[in-house]
């Protein structure tokens, strides 16, 4: 394994603002858009000198867990290694979030309003030598599609009727009506070996094979992952180091003191008291993330059936003190569904500004009284940090607050029994996507967030929210962002599941060690065009 001595400089440590993340997203949400930013980008490593025989050595901060399979891979780890062992038609530039043709040899041609045809890259082959075939896409989008096979993802695909084979080397997609998102949603199904899924099914979930740049060698948990370039891989995101151990560090301070000491060339989750120490040696980017935090209520249970105690909980909420003193300043207070570093960000018509007399009054208009709540919170180290601050925030309007902090697991086990009145736990779809309309069915589609865990389906301002959601993904431009906006005003103002603040995310590495990295806005770590720099 050849590895390369850290460099340590001073005060490089850099931030991502506002402007430059938004001008990054542009294109996210818009069909049509052009690959050849995303490629300039991806490609920068190639023209740089570097070591092809390197491994690049990787701190990462989630357990690994469940299938690799990119049908049902949820985790964030699963998520992140499918960025490089799969290809979708289309996919989603982890860092910029930009479509590019991955496994098409371009964009999807648009025939009419409902109909694309998509030809596949020339000499496209799977990992394990064999041709990426239109059975193998047919097969990938139909298994996806099947309501059978409960797949989180196929309530984001169901705008496709069809996908079916017009020659050897192209589909035909065609759309139950126009869908002005499709470059941004192909991506969703990684095209997989018909053959070899059908034949073993719990076997591809942890041997996965795909037609990325690189293959999965070997997973331990709480060790590592091992990964080695793909040679037969022709697409636009070639593999430029030989291999890449992913370090499975969950403590965080395993994990910076890998970063520190140069064991490892990238970590995510900075932990946000390390930050100014790393950024002292190493590259610190703290990216606006769209991820958050959210407050979410059970709508079966009095007194939350009543839009003003749910809103009077946020009012209730100094956000200043819990971003400044649990996160270290290192989120931003939600004015809006999405952040405002995002180019389809629009303030809310309803902003919980921090007003705890206004949420006294609203509670007293509700005719709440004394009221005693349990308060489920995930036990993730940042949301500990918050918990207390928001407990003090809730006790000082009159609600009597007992926290419940603990493992995801078992509070999500509480509110799918319906034992629950009031959750706050964090949360970030946009790992599979950054359109508005994915991270809003996130939460809103019909689904078990709406039916079972707000149970929220059944009412007139939900029957508003779909149709307005239905409506916007057949509009374009302006009229779709409008559209959009109803929603946003709309999913703030009943306050059912609402966020917070979104979080920024600190990703550290060695500039000097890689080259043409770049941090993502999510969960996970990219070495898409990342190279080791040669001594």
């Amino acid at each position: 394994m050849n590895t390369i001595p850290t460099q340590r400089r001073v005060g490089r440590s850099t931030a991502v603002t506002a402007g430059f993340l938004a001008a990054a997203l542009l294109l996210a949400g818009c069909a049509g858009a052009t690959t050849d930013d995303a490629s300039d980008d991806a490609s920068s490593a190639n023209s740089s000198d570097i070591d092809p025989n390197a491994i690049i050595e990787a701190g990462i901060s989630y357990t690994l867990n469940g299938s690799f399979d990119p049908m049902i891979a949820s985790g964030a780890v699963t998520v992140a290694a499918n960025w490089h062992i799969f290809e979708g038609l289309v996919d989603l530039d982890p860092a910029t979030t930009e479509p590019y043709a991955a496994l098409a040899a371009d964009f999807p041609t648009k025939i009419d309003d409902t109909t694309y045809e998509v030809d596949i890259r020339e000499g496209a082959t799977f990992q394990n030598g064999e041709p990426v075939t239109v059975d193998d896409v047919v097969y990938s989008y139909e298994r996806v599609l099947d309501p059978n096979s409960e797949s989180l993802f196929t309530t984001y695909i169901d705008f496709i009727d069809t996908v079916t084979a017009v020659d050897e080397d192209t589909v035909q997609i065609t759309t139950d009506f126009p869908f002005s998102l499709i470059n941004e949603r192909l991506g969703i199904v990684k095209i997989v070996p018909k053959a070899l899924v059908e034949a073993d099914p719990e076997g591809f979930g942890a041997n996965p094979v795909g037609s990325g740049p690189y293959t999965l060698v070997s997973a331990v948990p709480e060790d590592k992952m091992v990964f080695e370039a793909f040679e037969g891989y022709n697409g636009p995101r070639p593999a430029e180091a030989a291999g890449m151990n992913w370090n499975l560090l969950a403590d965080a301070a395993a994990r910076a003191t890998a970063m520190s000491t140069g064991t490892i060339q990238a970590m995510e989750d900075v932990p946000y008291i390390d930050v100014d120490t790393l950024a002292a040696t190493v590259d610190v980017e703290s990216a606006q993330s769209f991820g958050l935090l959210f407050m979410m209520f059970n709508t079966d249970a009095a007194p939350f059936d009543d839009v003003r105690v749910r809103q009077a909980f946020h009012y209730a909420l100094d956000m200043d003190k819990i971003i400044s003193t649990g996160m270290l300043g290192n989120a931003t207070a939600a004015k809006s569904f999405l952040p405002d570093t995002y180019p389809n960000y629009n303030e809310a018509s309803t902003v919980y500004t921090y007003d705890p007399d206004a949420a006294k009054d609203l509670l007293a208009e509700a005719g709440v009284t004394d009221l005693s709540i349990n308060l489920l919170m995930t036990d993730t180290g940042w949301v500990k940090e918050v918990a207390p601050l928001i407990k003090e925030s809730l006790d000082a309007i009159g609600v009597d607050v007992t926290l419940d902090v603990s493992q995801s697991a078992a509070q999500y086990a509480k509110v799918d029994s319906g034992d629950y009145t009031v959750m706050i736990a964090p949360g970030d779809p946009s790992v599979f996507g950054s359109d508005p309309d994915l991270l809003m069915n996130w939460w809103y589609g019909e689904n078990v967030w709406t039916e079972g865990r707000t149970n929220w389906s059944d009412s007139d301002e939900y029957a508003q929210l779909r149709t307005l959601l239905d409506s916007a993904v057949q509009e374009e431009g302006d009229a779709q962002q409008e559209t959009w906006n109803e929603a946003f005003d709309l999913i703030a103002e009943e306050a059912v599941l609402y966020p917070l603040f979104h979080r920024k995310l600190p990703t550290a590495w060695n500039s000097d060690e890689l080259v043409g990295f770049a941090p993502v806005p999510t969960t996970g770590l990219s070495f898409l065009g990342t190279g080791v720099a040669a001594e």
